[in-house]
C-alpha cells in the first residue's frame, strides 16, 4: 500500500471522529452562548479570548488617535469643525428659532474655523463655515460668551477669497418649489426594479467622467453631521482589478471579467468617541445606494460585494490599499456597461407587510 492509499485510509478513519468532536464543541458552545446572552458581562467575557472584533477595536482607537491629532492640525481631518457648523445650522432652521443656542460648542467650532483657515483646508467646506458661523453671529444677541468670538470670525473670514459673490449664502434656506424633480414614483420604482446585481459586463472601461457624475450624486447621500465619513476607491487597471476582486468571497466564476471596481472604505477619524463607530457603515451604505443608482440611470450596471470582517482578508486589504489604520473596507461594487445576454438574478423581494409594521411595540428587551 502506498502512502497516499495509506493517508486516504487514515482520513476515511479521522472523518467521522472529527465530526463527532466537531457536533461535541457546538453543543458546549450552543450551552455558553445561551449564558452569555443573559448579561452584558458575560456577553464580553465570551468574546475576550475569541479577538473576532480585533480589527474593528485597533481602527476605532486609531480613528480617536487621529481625531485627537485633527483639533491641533486640521490637515489630518476637519470633522470637528464638519460636525458643529452643521449643529449651528440646524439651530438656525428651528422653529421657534431659540437665541442664544449652541453655547456650549461656539467656542470650540470657532477655534476649529480658525485653524482650518490658517491651515486654508478645503475651500468650499471654508465657505460654508463662514457664512453659518456669520450668520449665527448676526442673529445671537449679545453674551458673555459670544462677544469675544466676533472678532475672531470676523477676522479669520476675510482671510478667506470668494470668488463669486453673488452666489447664494451657504445657510440654511428654504427649498424652491421648481426646483422639485420632476421624477415620479412610477418611474422611481421602474429604476428600482431594473437595477439588478449584474455579473457579466463588456471589457470596456466606465468613462471617469461618468464615474465622477455618480460620484457627485453619492455625496449628496445624508450623513450624521454632514461628515462623509468614507471614500470611493476607484480601480480600472486591469491588474489591480483582477487582484482585488479576488479579495473578498462570493466572485468566483464571474471576477476574473470585471472591468471596473469600487472599494469603499469607512473613515474612523471623523468621531470623538466609540458610540459612533458603526456610522461608518451606515453613511457609506447610504452614499454606496446613490452611486448604484446613479450610474444605472447612465448605462452602468453594478454589483454590490460584501467585504466580510475576515482578519487575513482585512490585512491583504490594507497592504495591497495602503490604507491606514482607522480605514475599514465597508464593500466592493464592481461594475461596467453590461453584458446583452447576460442573466441576472430573480432575487423575489420580501412584501411590505413583512419590511414594515406600524406603530408595533416587540416585547421589552432584558
Amino acid at each position: 500500500m502506498n502512502q497516499s492509499s495509506t493517508f486516504n485510509q487514515l482520513k476515511k478513519i479521522l472523518r467521522p471522529i472529527k465530526r463527532w468532536v466537531d457536533f461535541i464543541f457546538s453543543e458546549i458552545d450552543s450551552l455558553i452562548i445561551n449564558m452569555a446572552v443573559k448579561s452584558i458581562f458575560l456577553s464580553n467575557l465570551y468574546y475576550l479570548f475569541r479577538f473576532k472584533f480585533g480589527w474593528e477595536h485597533r481602527a476605532v482607537l486609531a480613528g480617536k488617535k487621529i481625531y485627537k491629532q485633527s483639533l491641533k492640525d486640521p490637515k489630518h481631518n476637519t470633522s470637528l469643525l464638519r460636525r458643529n457648523t452643521h449643529r449651528l445650522e440646524k439651530g438656525l432652521l428651528m422653529r421657534p428659532r431659540r437665541v442664544p443656542f449652541g453655547l456650549n460648542y461656539i467656542q470650540e467650532t470657532v477655534e476649529a474655523f480658525e485653524r482650518a483657515v490658517e491651515f486654508q483646508t478645503e475651500h468650499k467646506e471654508l465657505i460654508w463655515a463662514k457664512h453659518v458661523l456669520n450668520e449665527y453671529m448676526d442673529i445671537t444677541p449679545s453674551h458673555q460668551i459670544i462677544e469675544p468670538l466676533r472678532d475672531v470670525v470676523n477676522k479669520a473670514s476675510l482671510k478667506i477669497e470668494e470668488y463669486d459673490v453673488l452666489e447664494q449664502k451657504r445657510i440654511p434656506y428654504v427649498r424652491a418649489q421648481w426646483d422639485a424633480s420632476q421624477i415620479t414614483y412610477d418611474e422611481l420604482l421602474k429604476l428600482a426594479k431594473y437595477r439588478r446585481s449584474v455579473r457579466w459586463f463588456l471589457q470596456d472601461k466606465v468613462d471617469r467622467e461618468l464615474i465622477n457624475k455618480a460620484i457627485t450624486i453619492a455625496a449628496y447621500s445624508p450623513t450624521a453631521c454632514n461628515r462623509q465619513p468614507y471614500e470611493f476607491r476607484i480601480f480600472d487597471d486591469q491588474q489591480l482589478v483582477s487582484e482585488i476582486i479576488k479579495l473578498p468571497m462570493g466572485t468566483t466564476g464571474f471576477g476574473h471579467q470585471v472591468p471596473n471596481v469600487a472599494v469603499v472604505i469607512g473613515k474612523l477619524r471623523n468621531y470623538y468617541d466609540e458610540r459612533d463607530r458603526h456610522l461608518i457603515y451606515i453613511d457609506a451604505s447610504l452614499a454606496i445606494m446613490s452611486f448604484v443608482y446613479a450610474l444605472e440611470v447612465q448605462g452602468i450596471s453594478s454589483c454590490c460585494i460584501n467585504w466580510p470582517d475576515v482578519p487575513v482578508l482585512e490585512s491583504k486589504m490594507r497592504q495591497l490599499l495602503g490604507l491606514e489604520l482607522d480605514e475599514r473596507p465597508i464593500m466592493l461594487i464592481a461594475f461596467g456597461y453590461p453584458e446583452p445576454e447576460g442573466m441576472v438574478a430573480n432575487s423575489v423581494k420580501k412584501p411590505v407587510d413583512t419590511l414594515c409594521k406600524y406603530n408595533f411595540i416587540g416585547k421589552k428587551g432584558e
